[in-house]
């Protein structure tokens, strides 16, 4: 449910923006930037992420400018030092604040981090269990090492970002006129939404596999020391 708002908000993000989306447009400001229009993506997505700003559009203007691949790389990168920049400001300089705000969802956070460390971080990335800015805080004040935190961040990010950056491409073709590739392009839109809305339910039968075999273990072990 989650990841279909997460499309249905990216498709209507896309319509919305669409003059902003304007292949000429974006080009010329890619032009006019030169070197600097990455750079300054990538200060953009940094400082949306931990104001507590939504990165939607940013994503999908990173596929609209940047492409598939690099697009997605930028988005990412942003996205991760934004949470880097979060999680250090959580863990340094501002924890009251962080656990004022969390509320009760920080002792779950915390007791999540504890019982599984970075199995939770990834959960919480493929199927946000909290506003993904306001984790990015959260996890701050759990005791993951934050290269821990970091790498995780990137790999299990990588789905969903791939796919709205994906659309953020689509939509740029498509309001270029190629009709050509619209097809095509759509439907690989498309599968990507279908397999990236499938991994959650595969993480969760992890974990839950690996919770009874912790406790068939746990058990065995009591009754071995009888």
């Amino acid at each position: 449910m989650v990841l279909a708002g997460i499309f249905i908000a990216g498709a209507v993000a896309a319509f919305y923006f669409r003059d902003e989306f304007n292949v000429a447009v974006i080009q010329q400001w890619a032009e006019q930037a030169g070197p600097w229009a990455i750079v300054l993506f990538m200060l953009a997505y940094i400082v949306v992420t931990a104001l507590f700003l939504p990165g939607l559009v940013l994503t999908l203007a990173g596929g609209a400018v940047f492409g598939p691949v690099w697009g997605t790389f930028y988005n990412l990168l942003g996205s991760t030092l934004g949470a880097m920049l979060a999680f250090l400001i959580a863990r340094y300089v501002a924890s009251d604040w962080v656990e004022r705000t969390a509320g009760r969802r920080l002792k779950r956070l915390i007791r999540g981090v504890e019982n599984e460390g970075w199995r939770f971080v990834a959960f919480s990335r493929l199927m946000p269990i909290a506003p993904f800015n306001l984790l990015n805080y959260a996890f701050g004040l759990t005791r993951i090492k934050l290269s821990h935190y970091l790498i995780v961040t990137y790999i299990f990010l990588f789905p969903s970002t791939f796919t709205l950056t994906y659309m953020g491409f689509v939509g740029r073709e498509a309001l270029s006129g190629q009709e050509e590739d619209l097809i095509r392009n759509s439907l690989i839109a498309i599968t990507l939404f279908a397999l990236i809305a499938y991994l959650p339910h595969v993480f969760i039968k992890y974990r839950r596999a690996r919770a009874k075999h912790a406790a068939r273990r746990a058990h065995a072990y009591r009754a071995h020391s009888r």
